[in-house]
This record gives C-alpha cells, structure tokens and sequence, in this order.
C-alpha cells in the first residue's frame, strides 16, 4: 500500500514539513508519481516510529542516520535487523544513563555552589574539558517532558 505525504503525516503523528526535513536528511525514502507526488511504502510508518524513539531517548539526526544505514531502505528490516540495530545503541544509551545519574546525584551541589564559573565547574565542565571534545554549551542532551 502507498501513501501521500498527508496520509504518513496523519498516521505518523509527525507533521508534512518534518517528513520533507526527514527525507531531505535521508532518514526516510519516497518515490514520485507521474503527477511529481510524493508516495511512500507502508513500511516507512515503522522507520518514523523509529527515529522518534530514538530521538526521544536522546540521539541526535547523525546517530540516528548512522544507524538507519545498516537498514535496507526501500523495504521493511526484518526482526533481527531491527534488533541488531537496537543493540548497537546499547553501549551508547548506557553511557547517556551514567551520565543523567551524575548529573542527578551532583545536581544539588552545584546549585549551592554558585561558583557560576563555567570553565571551573565541577559538573558542567569537569577537567576544563568541554573545550577540547565539544563546541558550545550541552551537558546531557535529554528531551524534557513537560
């Protein structure tokens, strides 16, 4: 079965802009009609349900894209592909967790710290390091739950 874009966008719960942001990144795959309109398989439903839970957990477009290129992409992955897939993350989404449970458990102490010195801070930038393995300001990249 094939789909328009509308109709991905209404099942996926994702909106027509971020579907055309998702296949411009390669993340997602569509054909042409005669008609120049976009139509997608039915297994792309699973590939968007895929990137949203990855995103959800904290992995960025790269990560994500990384991993979709182990997946065939013009047709559904099988089980163990997608498993395969998702123990490839294993290392990685442990590393993350680690990293929340310190930030939860130094939390409190930095906030009555008030060293307010971000090239000092025990938590933000411990070692003085971020300057050397990271641009710009990110401690732990979660989504937030409001």
């Amino acid at each position: 079965m094939e789909m328009s874009v509308g109709q991905v966008a209404k099942r996926s719960g994702v909106s027509v802009a971020t579907l055309h942001f998702y296949e411009s990144k390669e993340l997602i795959f569509s054909h042409r009609t005669a008609a120049n309109q976009r139509r997608y398989s039915q297994h792309i439903l699973r590939r968007i349900a895929f990137i949203k839970a990855a995103q959800n957990v904290g992995l960025t477009l790269n990560e994500i894209a990384d991993a979709l290129e182990q997946l065939p992409k013009h047709q559904a992955p099988s089980k163990d592909e997608w498993e395969q897939l998702a123990r490839s993350w294993n290392e990685l989404l442990e590393m993350r967790i680690q990293s929340l449970k310190a930030l939860q458990t130094q939390l409190g102490s930095c906030i009555h710290c008030g060293c307010l010195s971000l090239e000092r801070c025990a938590l933000y930038n411990p070692n003085d390091t971020k300057g050397v393995f990271h641009s710009g300001a990110a401690l732990v990249n979660v989504k937030h739950i409001d």
